[in-house]
């Protein structure tokens, strides 16, 4: 095996990788209509109303399951807008829920600055909202009863802001539901405070929820694969991910100790965190032709008669901000999802953005981290190239063997290897260098894909965003002609096909890469150009010397 098939073997295992990224995206099983613009009923997407023990009992039980009813029409009641430094909200009084996050500090795209990017919304074929109640065998509001609001706007003057729902119910029961909203912060918190004016104990549970539905087709990438759906973590599991395809084929009910539950999309973010210390029933619902839902379910409370209890929850709804969310909760970061190969990707984006702090470009990151990257492995590299370089050096006597022994290819194969013994040739030593370096590129490639301080960052000229493409399609170009230079600087394979095949391949990837976002066009063309330097360099000194270097 030479160095010829090793990259071969890797440039087709990057293409059928893209291809069968493309192919989950268009022929993944999917549920028949999302578009309704409905939501479900609180039974049919909550789990129904406890047995609870009788008032006095040592310890409540953990509720059951139990089928949901049909659904209902998603109601609106009066708006509540709420603005602070980061977030332009939408509160409704139907339910208290969060129906509307628009994110102040990231634009929908770099031509549209003045317009914040809406990541929940309760209309339209897009619909993601976050949803919280009460559920007791006593008076208690689900995200069906209606609040009522003090204010229809509110604004962050401090560092704090407390926008209260009030909801009275019968029997005495009145619940305060507050959004607590904080500067320079994506946490917001829920908080229940319940007032049991009643002659009898209440005992409740609170259960917090998203409704989202599946992505759309502008959401979506025909090139590049990332993921949307629900994802969870607790002390027993560290990261799953939850797929709307899991969910189609049963809905999932368990105990979750510790840790949160969350709807990711590519960038962004909506999380549900508990106290760590608590440990909740985690249920899914996917009622048909209606939103997904993922969500948390407490253990109860009992407030006696005549006093008070309260019940506390946050969200952090906005970017995958991996400083930000690691202050949030434990494991949060991981949404920005690296794979198997987060150990790695994991220091490299740390270096990027120690770069960035430097340099304060985001593009000049790149090519620096590339830059070091490539001074890392250099000598590795240097073992490669120079055995590609001795390959050319015997190119004239391989003719020869293949014009002399013709179809015979055991005799030619005999003679190839006692020409690499006599040389001190080792066919295979530019391979293991190569083989090391694949899992780090790879892992650079998903830093680049995956971290949202790239969405709208500007790098030179005509390239004002780095995580779109390149507008006039010059990136891939060049990242064309430098794979062409670099297949020139390797010796030719002996195969005719095989040659053909390879010099194909430029052209394969600049029709790929001109569908990449920028960001990482610009890795591949500054590792090209780099690896063409340094590759030419040594090819240059061993053939002005005309003998093989000992790789």
């Amino acid at each position: 095996m030479d160095n010829q098939k090793i990259i071969l073997f890797f440039a087709l295992s990057f293409v059928l990788l893209l291809i069968w990224q493309a192919w989950q995206e268009d022929y993944s099983p999917r549920p028949a209509d999302t578009t309704a613009q409905t939501l479900s009923s609180p039974t049919a997407d909550i789990p129904a109303a406890p047995a609870l023990p009788t008032a006095g009992a040592p310890e409540a039980a953990t509720p059951a399951a139990a089928a949901p009813p049909a659904p209902r029409t998603f109601q609106r009641g009066a708006r509540v807008h709420v603005v602070t430094d980061l977030f332009d909200v939408v509160l409704d009084t139907t339910g208290g829920d969060l129906r509307t996050v628009a994110l102040l500090a990231y634009p929908v795209s770099s031509q549209k600055k003045d317009e914040p990017f809406r990541l929940m919304q309760d209309e339209g074929s897009r619909i993601f909202v976050a949803q919280s109640g009460l559920i007791s065998q006593q008076p208690a509001p689900d995200h069906y009863a209606v609040y009522t609001a003090e204010a229809n706007e509110y604004r962050l003057q401090g560092d704090e802001l407390r926008v209260p729902l009030v909801w009275a119910g019968a029997d005495g029961i009145r619940v305060t539901k507050t959004y607590v909203f904080h500067r320079d912060s994506y946490q917001i918190g829920v908080e229940y405070r319940i007032e049991n004016g009643s002659g009898a104990p209440w005992t409740g549970y609170q259960y917090r929820q998203f409704q989202r539905s599946l992505p759309g087709d502008d959401e979506k990438s025909a090139f590049l694969y990332t993921y949307t759906g629900g994802v969870i973590h607790s002390q027993d599991e560290k990261y799953e991910k939850i797929k709307f395809e899991d969910m189609d084929e049963k809905d999932l009910d368990r105990s979750l100790s510790g840790g949160w539950a969350a709807m990711i999309q590519h960038y962004f973010v909506g999380a549900w965190l508990p106290d760590p210390a608590e440990t909740n029933r985690l249920y899914t619902k996917a009622p048909k032709g209606q939103p997904y839902v993922l969500g948390l379910l407490s253990q109860p409370k009992t407030i006696a008669p005549g006093e008070t209890g309260e019940f506390e929850s946050r969200l952090y709804v906005g970017p995958k901000d991996q400083e930000r969310m690691e202050k949030a909760a434990e494991g949060l970061r991981l949404t920005v999802d690296y794979g198997v190969l987060t150990l790695l990707a994991q220091p490299l984006f740390w270096l990027l953005k120690y770069i960035h702090g430097i340099v304060g470009n985001w593009g000049w990151a790149i090519v620096l981290l590339t830059l070091m990257v490539k001074l890392v492995f250099y000598k590795l590299s240097e073992t490669s190239y120079r055995s590609m370089a001795n390959m050319r050096v015997l190119q004239p006597k391989l003719v020869q063997l293949r014009e002399r022994y013709g179809d015979d290819r055991q005799r030619m194969s005999q003679a190839m290897m006692e020409l690499y013994k006599k040389e001190k040739i080792n066919p295979l030593g530019g391979c293991l260098p190569m083989l090391v370096q694949i899992p780090v590129f790879i892992a650079l490639y998903w830093v680049l894909l995956e971290s949202v301080e790239l969405r709208q960052a500007p790098f030179i000229l005509w390239i004002h965003d780095l995580s779109i493409k390149d507008p006039y399609y010059i990136l891939p170009l060049l990242m064309g002609v430098t794979m062409f230079i670099q297949q020139k600087l390797n010796p030719p394979p002996p195969d005719p096909i095989q040659d053909k095949v390879l010099m194909a391949l430029p052209f394969i990837f600049t029709l790929f890469f001109a569908f990449f976002p920028a960001g990482l066009v610009v890795y591949w063309v500054a590792n090209s150009v780099l690896s063409i330097l340094q590759q030419w360099y040594i090819t240059r000194r061993i053939e002005k010397t005309g003998k093989t270097a000992k790789a």
